[in-house]
């Protein structure tokens, strides 16, 4: 600047510009730009890599952060509005001032007194509603409703004002003086804020006129007013205050609730004599006004129902109401515009006002100008009617194309969005790329719009009539309400780019703009002829390009239309330029409230996200609180979206899931080319639902359900549990669910009645078990269910795991104490006198008869001995003695079986723990190990607790406890003493007690091929058991095996089969078929007991090879005796071999 400044004046005067300057800066400028582009990119990148999440946007559902584009500066309309000429400023001012107002009480009547008057009634349930509930709610709304009586009230006298206005501009009376020329000047922004306040009463009185519950409660509260005015001390009300009440009340009821609202708008004196106002006889301005009705129509209906549309359904209204407006105060119809205006109806059957409030224009129009309407053909009103049903029918067919339309349309937007927007800028290709954006962004209003109007007609239109939808009408509509979202999705996802790109486009439009009146301007100056109209137009031009140059905001763009409309008189612009300059201007609207203009509007749906509901909730005023609506509205949604969705999707994926594990069951078709197939995986992608203050999580809650209901049925059937751990695994590959291990059962399964419970119950369970030797089995005697229970060696080896090993030693002490009873028992009948003669006379006999017989004892003895005992008596049940005896055998039999069980489960449990130990036999001490390495202290003691368990499983595993030895050790001194002398006879009792066990074991297996099962069986080994156990107690081996007792049996039926052999032969020959029969029968039944008494055979030896039969008492004791002196021995040789000196 100092430089500059020092240059002489005669320099200054003679200075050459050769451009070089210019140049020099131009290149410094571009390499500034390059290097903020190069920094820019730098810092993303450096954004980037800090950055956890995929892409440049937050949580559409949390929006934690809102990014509001709306261009918004500090000045008022006074400092925007400056021009040298004072008189266009002051007119420009004015109308300005009047638009800002009508856009204020706009949107205070959007956002205050409709949501107000729209949710009253609301929160409350049908069903808990108290007597006086109404009234009180009432009572707490009488004050929004003085407050909605004062904005009336301000709208009126704005519209009083706006005529006003616009009547003393266009002033036709010659005496009044002109304030600016205004015969080509045409406001027409003016008129269309006018029309849209209008619209604010029409819709008020709409929202009154159906809303029900408001006027009930409302003559309920006047009723309730009657009966204080005969009581007033009782409510504690001073009674002068009534009186005025009462009148506010009358007052508020004539002004709002009769749907009157609009009708004393339009009916209110426009006249003002003593302002030197006149309106109704201004002819200029009745042109005016009509003429401007004309041009914004003539816009409204080109552009209704064509893809561009955008707000002018809304005009349409306005337009409605500014006709009636111009009838009302000139009192002339435009004959030929009512009809257009009419006509309209065929193309638009309703428009949605706000939220569900619909308005049928035909309607309006016929009722408020009645002489028009008079004049109109009655079957052409008809035929709006019908034409409005047609329309619905029509929309029920056609809606599934549109969507499917719109669907391609959306993508297809879409996909270039995301294209466009994520394409790096060329600096070169900078206003292309703006453009396109610009058009693209537009576009996707234009799509929002569409697709919102389509829902809201529709919906509110079968809403209106009482119509039923149709199934595929309301998921056609669903789709759409996707598609919309998906529009405004499209938007917030790639809100920093767009952000980012509003403002360029906004200057690049502005700078447009700004070239046509520049343009514009230059023709005017050029124009050598001076006027006061040219001076105003000139101003205008100039006022608009002040307020082009700054940010969008809207009293900048209403500045521009209104200079606009003085500007553009004159032919200023050639009809080529003034279309695509309102083109620029519109685009600049769009753009400019781009957020504003996508989001959804939450009364464009019924269906909306709990953000957009808790702002509009928040004016109502006839609860105590609002939260206590918005308590019930998120009570209400959530308890659908349960019923709805949730728990149904719950129940069906419990059901696929189920169906697809018992597919082995012969189930319904599950055919998904016959059936269908519903995907139900694609829900659990979603990600949670922020509502209120509460995510809903559906997979979570699915999840939960599912991890409940199979916990709960698995603890009731615990046997079910591998179907459940199924189901688990099949719902996270199907649905990617994860699933919590239920860990049921705790214990495995496996393991059949615990050990714990058996021991404790040893005596109930050697009755009801029967034996199987072979198997080392258990099984149920009789069961109530459809299955007996088995017990085997796996079932105790898993019980032992469960307990631990310790166990085992307290089974069998168990067991001894049982056995000490049975013994007791045992011993008792054999002592009896009935029982021990009858042995001591077989034992004699045989002893006589021994040579005679073949040192065998005879069978029919012992099967006289075996029905001689039934003299002795029976039980109720049938049993004799002997029966009653062979029981106790096979309890005490049973109880050797348990033991030995134990000691197999033992082993297995033993050996399926030391599975992991390498080698037996060279074991690690780990202690000793741990010690040379020098580990800490716990270590060691780690270390050696490992080498006790190791050295306990290998002793354990190697050797077994001798069970059967300890239980023959204990009981046979006492069972061979003197005192116990009764007890030798019982070698005898044993063939009687095999016939009576044989018979009993017949008649058991052949219950098993009848219906009745009861007291079926087909294996008691436990009788083996005990007979081998008590022989060896008794050392009785040999005296039994003297009877040679199997082999005699063996013989007797031998010669019996053979004897029917030979009858047989005989018989043959003598063709009696009925003794054959018979002969067949017996020699069948022969066949059965024989295999019986040598199964029976077989069970004893098997039994006895556990007690050593081999070898008798007096054959053990010896034994024993050498075995003890060959230790003592071999203790002394290598004691005397320390002792002695070493030879030298």
């Amino acid at each position: 600047m100092m430089a500059v400044e020092a240059i002489s004046p005669d320099w200054e005067f003679d200075r050459f510009d050769d451009g070089s300057q210019k140049i020099h800066t131009e290149v410094q400028l571009k390499n500034y730009g390059k290097f903020l582009e190069d920094y820019t990119s730098q810092l993303r990148g450096i954004e980037d890599a800090l950055d956890d999440s995929i892409g440049d946007v937050w949580d559409f559902t949390l929006d934690p952060i809102a990014l509001k584009l709306l261009p918004y500066e500090q000045s008022s309309l006074l400092e925007l509005i400056k021009t040298e000429n004072k008189v266009l400023n002051k007119v420009i001012t004015v109308f300005a001032a009047l638009c800002s107002e009508i856009k204020k009480l706009k949107y205070e009547a959007e956002t205050k007194f409709y949501n107000g008057l729209l949710y009253y009634g609301e929160g409350v349930s049908d069903t808990s509603v108290v007597e006086g509930d109404s009234q009180v709610q009432m009572g707490r709304f009488i004050s929004f409703l003085q407050e909605l009586s004062c904005f009336v009230s301000r709208c009126f006298e704005v519209v009083v004002n706006v005529i006003h206005q616009l009547a003393s501009l266009y002033n036709s009376s010659k005496s009044s003086t002109k304030i600016i020329e205004s015969s080509g000047v045409h406001f027409q922004t003016v008129y269309e804020q006018l029309g849209e306040l209008l619209v604010v009463l029409l819709t008020l009185d709409e929202i009154m006129e159906n809303h029900n519950t408001l006027k009930e409660h409302w003559k309920m509260y006047k009723r309730l007013l009657k009966s204080v005015h005969h009581n007033p001390s009782k409510f504690a009300i001073p009674e002068e205050k009534l009186k005025p009440f009462e009148k506010l009340l009358l007052k508020l009821e004539g002004q709002l609730l009769d749907g009157m609202i609009f009708q004393a708008c339009v009916e209110q004196r426009f006249d003002n004599p003593g302002e030197g106002v006149s309106v109704s006889k201004n002819s200029a301005f009745a042109e005016e006004f009509a003429h401007n009705i004309r041009t914004i129509f003539a816009n409204v209906e080109s552009k209704l129902g064509e893809p561009s549309e955008i707000d002018q359904r809304d005009k349409y209204a306005a337009v409605c109401g500014l006709f009636v407006l111009h009838f009302h105060i000139f009192r002339t119809v435009d004959k030929k515009l009512y009809k257009a205006l009419l006509d309209v109806c065929k193309k638009v059957p309703a428009v949605t006002l706000t939220a569900n409030i619909i308005w049928y224009s035909d309607a309006f129009l016929v009722s408020k100008v009645p002489a028009a309407a008079k004049l109109m053909d009655k079957k052409s009103l008809q035929s709006i009617r019908a034409q409005r049903e047609t329309y619905l029918q029509q929309k029920a067919q056609t809606l599934t194309k549109e969507v499917q339309s719109y669907y391609v349309f959306v993508t297809s937007w879409m996909m270039k969005m995301e294209s466009i927007l994520s394409k790096e800028q060329r600096s070169d290709k900078f206003t292309e790329d703006l453009s396109s954006r610009c058009s693209i962004f537009v576009q996707g209003i234009l799509y929002a719009y569409s697709l919102s109007t389509i829902i809201r007609t529709t919906m509110n239109l079968y809403m209106s009539t009482q119509k039923p939808m149709t199934k595929t009408s309301v998921k056609a509509l669903c789709r759409l309400v996707e598609l919309l979202k998906a529009v405004e999705h499209m938007f917030h996802r790639r809100s920093m780019v767009v952000a980012d790109s509003v403002s360029h486009i906004n200057q690049q439009l502005q700078s447009q703009a700004l070239a046509s009146i520049a343009t514009a301007k230059k023709r005017v100056i050029s124009d050598r002829k001076y006027s006061e109209q040219r001076l105003d137009v000139l101003s205008a031009l100039v006022l608009a390009e002040n307020a082009l140059n700054g940010p969008s905001t809207r009293e900048r763009r209403l500045v521009v239309s209104l200079a606009l409309s003085v500007g553009t008189q004159m032919k200023t612009f050639k009809d080529e330029e003034l279309l695509p300059l309102q083109l620029v201007l519109k685009k600049l609207d769009l753009i400019s409230e781009l957020r504003e203009r996508v989001k959804v509007h939450p009364d464009t749906l019924h269906v909306q996200r709990s953000e957009d509901c808790v702002p509009t909730m928040l004016h109502a005023r006839h609860l105590e609180s609002c939260d206590q609506l918005l308590e019930s509205y998120d009570n209400e949604t959530m308890q659908v979206f349960n019923e709805h969705l949730l728990d149904k999707l719950c129940k069906e994926i419990e059901k696929d899931l189920r169906l697809s594990v018992h597919t082995h069951l012969k189930l319904d078709d599950r055919n998904p080319f016959k059936v269908g197939m519903k995907d139900l995986a694609h829900l659990f992608s979603l990600k949670p639902i922020r509502f209120f203050n509460r995510f809903i999580d559906i997979k979570a809650y699915v999840t939960h359900y599912l991890d409940k209901t199979f916990y709960n049925l698995t603890t009731v059937a615990l046997h079910d549990w591998a179907t459940y751990s199924e189901m688990r695994n099949l719902a996270t590959q199907r649905y990617g669910l994860t699933m919590t291990e239920a860990h049921l059962p705790s214990q495995t399964l496996e393991q059949g009645l615990d050990v714990l419970e058996i021991m404790r119950n040893i005596h109930v369970f050697v009755s009801r078990y029967l034996y199987n030797l072979n198997n080392q089995i258990f099984i149920e005697r009789t069961s109530n269910n459809k299955h007996l229970n088995t017990i085997n060696i796996r079932h105790i080896a898993n019980s032992i795991r469960t307990h631990g090993t310790g166990i085992m030693n307290t089974t069998v002490n168990f067991t001894y104490q049982f056995l000490r009873k049975k013994f007791y028992i045992f011993s008792q009948f054999m002592y009896d006198e009935h029982i021990k003669s009858r042995l001591i006379k077989d034992i004699r006999f045989f002893r006589e008869t021994k040579d005679q017989s073949d040192q065998k004892y005879p069978f029919e003895r012992a099967e006289k001995f075996n029905r001689g005992i039934r003299k002795l008596g029976i039980t109720p049940d049938g049993q004799s003695y002997l029966d009653q005896f062979r029981q106790l055998i096979s309890q005490i039999g049973n109880a050797m079986g348990y033991v030995r069980m134990i000691r197999s489960g033992g082993l297995h449990c033993c050996s399926s723990a030391i599975r992991f130990v390498p080698d037996l036999e060279d074991i690690v001490n780990f202690e000793e190990l741990v010690k040379e390495e020098g580990l800490s202290e716990e270590t060691q003691k780690a270390a050696s607790v490992l080498d006790s368990v190791l050295g306990d499983l290998t002793s354990n595993s190697a050797e077994g406890t001798e069970y059967f030895k300890m239980l023959v050790g204990v009981f046979s001194p006492e069972f061979r003493s003197v005192k116990n002398m009764h007890l030798r006879n019982f070698y005898m009792i044993v063939p009687p007690l095999t016939v009576n066990f044989v018979e009993h074991s017949i008649s058991c297996k052949e219950k098993l091929n009848k219906k009745n099962k009861g007291g079926a069986a087909f294996t008691d080994d436990g009788f083996a058991m005990g007979v081998a156990y008590i022989l060896k107690l008794l050392d009785q081996y040999q005296e039994f095996d003297s009877l040679h007792w199997f082999q005699s049996v063996r013989d007797k039926y031998l010669k019996e089969m053979s004897a029917v052999v030979k009858e047989q032969n005989v018989q043959a020959s003598g063709q009696d078929e009925k003794l054959l029969q018979t002969m067949n029968l017996t020699q069948k039944r022969l066949d059965v007991y024989l295999q019986e008494f040598e199964l029976l055979y077989f069970s004893l030896s098997s039994a006895r090879i556990f007690f050593r039969a081999d070898k008798t008492a007096a054959e053990e004791n010896q034994e024993k005796k050498d075995r003890e002196e060959a230790s003592k021995s071999a203790d002394s040789s290598s004691s005397s071999s320390a002792s002695d000196p070493a030879p030298k």
